[in-house]
């Protein structure tokens, strides 16, 4: 307790006297029941006794260690920046939140608001807690997503000195497929994840790696029961809930209480990390309660003028008593920004017009950007893109919904489009995720695959005597601004003439599947090579020079000359003959 008392001193105190003060206001909240600095070790063990709000279920983190270093006794006074951008602290370091960790616990605070309005769950509380479980991620070690540079665990949980809690996901969360081990920025033990955890970034996993999921977990699993966090039965229950320990509770609402006086948003990876834990032999203390808010009413009695506050003058009344002046109120804390709040609007970047065959990726990237009012990009602002429409184009991996983080240059880049096998139009649609700014919609269509250009994979004549056959197919190869068009429609026709591209009702035909001659074939597709190989031709009584078209979605055409004529009389004569 020495170590943490002191720590504070040097912080708040500026003179003995107060250094006294604080000791004696630290001695006199202790809380009730607590007789040493070994109980608070018991509670992390998981070797307390439940209290009466305790609730029945276990808890979140398997009673794990955790941090143990108490907040400032001077209040956080953050005061914002003049210009746009992150507000500027003139306060403690401690009232610093990386602002990942900070964007997660609004997030989720919002999230809360609306899913379960009557839990009243504040964003203090969650970054009371995750301050006393993981110092903030490490101070805010997270990438853009959210999710922790290296995973945070907690011992493991083999009932040395700890709870026993043989292995429950195989490892998969924590590494250990011996023991639990509690995971991550809010430190879920993996049983209680299995069915706690959720999805906080929309990237369609549940990590209790990641800030964002781990904070919207978090916030579900202090608002079940019906707890309503404005109450002190409920918040007390839902923080017992998490640690069943009376100074961890006691810890959280010192902390609580410390975020509530105001906060600020401070570069990930640049927070400080607690000291001390629940586990650890120096410096551990028993949590005070957190102390009531100082009165801002004036001294009723105030000294009179003098030195030593005396009148020296002998006379009572020998002048007006001054009136002492009013207290300037305090002022009240600053919300402290995060990335999201300074975005105005988002605005497309380099995005030509959308289109793709089906089947095909789209070429065109769909990106935006976030700025503030004026104009200023914003980096780590998460923004999801959405497809709606008739077709079944998706984004890289089969999703139609998308969450991605601008970069240093407020640039947040979808991933890439791929359309579907169904042609027509749809849209892919930016927004900030958890603010309502005006979005950027993007106009996309998928068309049928094309080809522009047919030819003959042969330059062989096609030529066949009356109620004959052709000796060859008509082989044809399709492309697509040079590239094999593959998978591409096309009909093939007998014209009438170059002019005329009304069916011919003589001359060469197909068969179907009865033997009955057609001239017309639909429903035709080149191959994945670009091929097409039509079905033989046959020619009935009619000689001449006939002609075969063959057309292709996108405009390809080509006309084929087909022969039909007798044999040639005036070859020569068989020399076996006999003349007369």
């Amino acid at each position: 307790m020495a170590a943490h008392i002191g720590r504070r001193l040097r912080k708040g105190a500026a003179t003995t006297a107060v250094a006294a003060a604080a000791v004696a206001a630290l001695s006199a909240s202790q809380a009730p029941g607590v007789t040493s600095e070994d109980n608070g070790r018991q509670a992390a063990a998981g070797a307390s006794a439940p209290t009466a709000d305790a609730p029945a279920d276990g808890n979140a983190t398997g009673n794990s260690p955790y941090y143990t270093d108490l907040p400032p006794l001077k209040s956080p006074n953050p005061s914002p920046s003049s210009s746009a951008g992150t507000p500027v602290s003139r306060g403690e370091a401690e009232a610093g939140i990386p602002a990942t960790v900070l964007d997660a616990y609004k997030k989720a605070e919002a999230e809360l608001r609306s899913a379960k309005p009557g839990c009243n769950l504040p964003w203090q509380l969650l970054a009371a807690i995750g301050k006393v479980e993981s110092g903030h991620a490490r101070g805010g070690q997270v990438d853009a997503d959210g999710t922790t540079v290296g995973r945070i665990l907690g011992p493991q949980l083999d009932g040395n000195g700890f709870a026993l809690i043989p292995d429950t996901d195989d490892g998969a969360f924590d590494g250990n497929s011996t023991y639990d081990q509690a995971v991550g920025p809010m430190q879920f033990i993996p049983s209680t994840w299995a069915w706690a955890g959720r999805d906080g970034n929309g990237d369609g996993k549940k990590d209790p790696n990641n800030v964002y999921d781990a904070a919207l977990a978090a916030g579900h699993y202090l608002c079940r029961n019906g707890w309503d966090m404005s109450t002190e039965s409920g918040l007390h229950s839902a923080i017992l809930s998490y640690n069943n320990s009376q100074d961890y509770l006691n810890l959280v609402l010192n902390w609580l209480e410390y975020y509530r006086k105001g906060s600020h948003s401070i570069p990930d990876g640049t927070g400080g990390v607690p000291e001390h834990r629940s586990d650890d032999n120096s410096g551990h203390t028993t949590s005070p309660k957190p102390s009531a808010p100082p009165s801002d009413k004036p001294h009723p009695k105030p000294h009179k003028p003098g030195n030593g506050g005396g009148d020296h003058s002998g006379n009572e009344n020998s002048g007006p008593k001054p009136t002492p002046p009013a207290p300037t109120p305090p002022a009240p804390p600053t919300d402290p920004q995060t990335p999201t709040d300074l975005v105005d609007h988002l605005v497309g970047v380099g995005t030509g017009k959308l289109t793709a065959m089906a089947g095909d990726a789209f070429a065109e990237p769909v990106s935006v950007r976030a700025e503030t009012k004026v104009g200023k990009s914003v980096a780590k602002v998460r923004i999801r893109f959405t497809i709606t429409g008739d077709t079944d184009a998706t984004f890289a991996g089969g999703e139609s919904v998308a969450t991605v983080a601008t970069d240093a240059k407020g640039i947040a880049l979808a991933p890439a489009l791929q359309a579907g096998v169904k042609t027509g139009d749809f849209k892919v649609t930016a927004a900030v995720v958890g603010r309502s700014v005006k979005g950027v919609d993007f106009a996309a269509a998928v068309t049928a695959r094309a080809a522009d250009a047919l030819a003959r994979t042969s330059d062989t004549p096609l030529s066949c005597a009356p109620d004959g056959e052709f000796a060859d197919q008509v082989q044809v190869k399709a492309t697509y601004k040079g590239a094999v068009a593959d998978k591409v429609a096309a009909t093939a026709t007998l014209v009438k003439s170059a002019d005329d591209a009304t069916e011919n009702d003589k001359g060469p035909y197909f068969k179907d599947a009865d033997g009955k001659a057609v001239r017309t074939l639909t429903g035709l597709q080149t191959d994945g090579k670009g091929l097409l190989t039509l079905p033989k031709l046959y020619a009935d009584d009619t000689t001449g020079t006939f002609l075969l078209r063959i057309t292709t979605t996108g405009g390809a055409t080509l006309t084929v000359e087909l022969k039909v004529a007798a044999a040639d009389s005036s070859a020569s004569p068989d020399p076996s003959a006999s003349s007369s």
